[in-house]
């Protein structure tokens, strides 16, 4: 009997002995069957421990192809998936486990889980096989939970239907052109909307073949991209700051590939020239936990031409850029970008209030700035959070970043608002150089004053060794500001 949620066994049926997973540390690989007859184990296991529709299964544990078996096991059971943010503080992660009331815990033995928890059961599990049953479930019902960050107030469980996380595959597959050929390389936490969603579901989904990577290193990346040949994978930006800096990039090529994707947080311009120069396609993409992630399709030659640009809403879902006042905005006017589609979450879990904070009308409300060109192209601007007002003037701090980053000694910059008396802020930037020189602030200050208004020129500029990093890569903004109040 097929069900939507069990597309997963499907695909098997349709193509076993085709590779599903490689485990790049540790060489595993699993076909279509293969991954199959490890969910059977994992489902057994559920059965046996008489978990109820509903329950939660939470998961510490670094990357590993396990955790796909787990997850689909869980979605035939009719169980919610938690994966748990081992980056966390301890205090942080048994907050989550209050919230989410898990009635299992797995963990990694390789690992040094700082958790106590009553059910706890390593993931290194060896089960008989079984004969599998599914629970069917109603696909408005959540599969995955997944905790955002934290960084701008305590973590939230995003619930995510199977219709959220098949829908967000099914719009994928369509709208990027996907298929059982295709080949993608994640190092991505599995913890993350990105690792999970963003081309691992949606290609197993299609049928290809997903290599999982865990302990990024740029040189061994590049090297499993030929040796698997992956056709398309995806990075945050400061791992493409490493991946571009080695020897290897500079000497290699990479004909399997057919596009770079970028996500995460705005990509330098400096990046994208890297690839263009080797003749490879590079774009960025746009996503949060909450909405898909994918969101938007830009072909490679278009992003070619518009450094920065995310495209078009997909083929399944809807985008519009409001202003203040809720009118949809003018071309090039910057607004708040809202998305809808069957993709987007259900709600957050245990916090009513700011599922509705978020919902309105059916429009999810992204808290994030973006412009649409006369084509209908969308340009993600920033995070109205991280919008500095100086002097009673917008600064939108990706502007000012591009425009530092085109100073060739400078490897990577933040720009804050910082408090002022007089201007209520001013712009400081925060740059990591690969050699300073004496020179360097004076020749940022030209470049600034060549391409920026006065106003958005920074009055503060700080050197550091290095910008402090979220878990999934992104610069930490709120640990800047922490910075920037200490060095004053």
């Amino acid at each position: 009997m097929f069900v939507e949620q069990s597309w997963i066994l499907k695909r098997a049926s349709l193509t076993p002995k085709r590779l599903a997973l490689v485990n790049l540390e540790t060489k595993e690989q699993w076909t279509y069957q293969q991954l199959t007859e490890e969910i059977a184990k994992w489902s057994h296991f559920f059965e046996r421990q008489n978990l109820q529709a509903g329950s939660r299964v939470a998961v510490f544990a670094k990357n590993h192809i396990q955790l796909f078996a787990v997850l689909f096991a869980c979605g035939l059971r009719g169980l919610i998936y938690v994966p748990l943010n081992w980056r966390m503080s301890t205090k942080e992660l048994n907050d989550i486990l209050i919230d989410a009331t898990p009635s299992l815990l797995l963990y990694d033995e390789e690992m040094n889980c700082p958790l106590s928890f009553e059910n706890m059961h390593s993931l290194r599990l060896v089960n008989e096989g079984a004969v599998l049953s599914i629970r069917e479930v109603d696909l408005n019902d959540p599969w995955l939970m997944i905790y955002t960050g934290g960084t701008t107030g305590k973590a939230k469980g995003v619930v995510l239907s199977f219709n959220s996380v098949n829908w967000n595959a099914i719009n994928t597959i369509i709208s990027w052109g996907l298929s059982d050929n295709d080949c993608t390389l994640n190092y991505m936490p599995l913890f993350h909307t990105g690792g999970l969603n963003a081309l691992c579901i949606p290609l197993l989904m299609a049928g290809g073949t997903v290599v999982i990577g865990d302990k990024f290193e740029a040189e061994n990346a590049l090297k499993a991209i030929n040796q698997y040949k992956t056709t398309i994978s995806l990075f945050v930006p400061t791992m493409y700051q490493a991946m571009i800096a080695t020897d290897y990039f500079k000497n290699s090529s990479f004909p399997s590939v057919k596009v770079f994707l970028s996500g995460g947080a705005p990509c330098p311009y400096p990046i994208y020239d890297a690839f263009y120069k080797k003749g490879l396609f590079f774009k960025e993409g746009y996503g949060l936990t909450e909405a898909g992630p994918n969101n938007f399709y830009i072909s490679p030659e278009a992003a070619y031409l518009k450094k920065g640009a995310v495209g078009k809403s997909m083929q399944f879902n809807e985008a519009k850029i409001i202003n203040s006042i809720g009118e949809s905005c003018a071309p090039n006017e910057v607004g708040e970008l809202l998305v809808r589609g069957k993709h987007m979450f259900r709600f957050y879990w245990n916090n009513q209030q700011e599922t509705e904070k978020i919902i309105h009308d059916g429009w999810l409300k992204t808290g994030d700035l973006a412009l649409m060109d006369e084509d209908g192209d969308f340009y993600i601007v920033g995070r109205s959070k991280e919008m500095i007002i100086s002097g009673g003037e917008n600064v939108y701090p990706q502007e000012v970043e591009q425009c530092i980053l085109r100073h060739q000694l400078v490897q990577e910059v933040a720009v804050i608002g910082v408090a002022d008396e007089y201007w209520g802020e001013v712009v400081a930037a925060v740059i990591v150089c690969h050699g300073k020189q004496d020179t360097i602030l004076e020749e940022l200050k030209e470049i600034c004053s060549k391409h920026l208004g006065r106003y958005k020129i920074p009055k503060k500029i700080m050197f550091i060794d290095e910008l402090p990093k979220t878990s999934v890569g992104k610069i930490d903004k709120k640990a800047l500001q922490i910075y920037a109040k200490a060095a004053k």
